[in-house]
């Protein structure tokens, strides 16, 4: 069977409305409880979680079934870091294979789930602040498809992706953030996909496999930076350059803290807030993920 009708075989019935107003009608009709969906920063870490079965995979898996049946998912991922902002607007988005050094298997992996070009023109109308461009090239790289597939395995629901200005400041996206949140209202499940700590020079190689080895700043920044969320303390967030030296080694580039920021600037302030997979890696990657809501 070919990609594209295995594609639309598998989600008849989920996703068979043409309009943007029917999948509103549709969301609309479900108690306002159940319209807001959680808001996920997920720490995606090694490409290779995509295939294997670690306890961080096995988490997401789990948590694709504790959640809410989003009828779309959105994924703000370090690796989509552009010039102005992008939304993937296609209907078959490719699967991206953003790495290297890595085992044939990976890249033989395809996670053939759908797009919604009706969902992405109407996000971008969601937003004032800038102009979002509908982007017909990129696809799923590797920050949201090593995630959602162990998340919703049979590809069945669209997903899309959101790109990083990487000419704005934290504030800049925070703000954006605000504007997406009609969208928690209408099903769709929002992930910032990144590492609050994220420093590859670092990484002592040898010691990967040892059980949540972290260096002392790396796990003394990746507590503050969870008592700073548990605390609703968003502009400490925002301004990490002045946590201190150790927030400096966790961030030394933004692109794996900012989809934090986003998913900061979605919570309304009232939500219960949870941690997950919350180990460090290699000295100096975390895998901390939150749940808000």
């Amino acid at each position: 069977m070919e990609r594209k009708q295995f594609i639309k075989t598998a989600i008849t019935g989920v996703i068979g409305m043409t309009t943007f107003s029917a999948f509103k009608q549709f969301t609309d009709s479900l108690p306002r409880e159940q319209q807001l969906m959680p808001v996920l920063f997920i720490g995606h870490g090694s490409p290779m979680n995509g295939i294997e079965d670690t306890e961080f995979s096995r988490r997401w898996a789990q948590m694709g079934k504790e959640l809410p049946v989003p009828k779309a998912v959105l994924v703000v991922s370090a690796h989509w870091y552009t010039p102005g902002t992008k939304i993937t607007a296609m209907d078959f988005p490719q699967t991206i294979h953003d790495f290297g050094g890595f085992p044939q298997e990976l890249f033989d992996v395809q996670y053939p789930a759908p797009g919604s070009p009706i969902l992405a023109k109407e996000t971008a109308g969601l937003v004032h602040s800038t102009q979002i461009e509908l982007d017909h090239d990129w696809g799923l790289d590797h920050g949201a498809w090593t995630v959602i597939r162990h998340m919703y395995p049979a590809a069945n629901i669209p997903v899309l992706q959101l790109s990083i200005d990487y000419t704005k400041n934290a504030k800049y996206h925070y703000e954006l953030a605000k504007e997406l949140y009609e969208l928690r209202r209408r099903g769709v499940l929002i992930i910032g996909s990144g590492n609050m700590v994220h420093n590859l020079r670092m990484v002592a190689w040898s010691r990967l496999n040892e059980e949540n080895y972290g260096y002392d700043w790396a796990l003394d920044i990746n507590d503050k930076f969870k008592r700073l969320i548990q605390n609703g303390d968003h502009n400490a967030l925002m301004n990490f350059q002045s946590l201190g030296k150790e927030a400096l080694l966790a961030i030394p580039t933004p692109e794996h803290y900012l989809p934090l920021i986003y998913t900061l600037g979605l919570n309304n302030g009232n939500e219960a807030i949870s941690f997950f997979n919350d180990k460090a890696v290699g000295g100096s990657l975390t895998m901390t993920s939150v749940k808000f809501g």
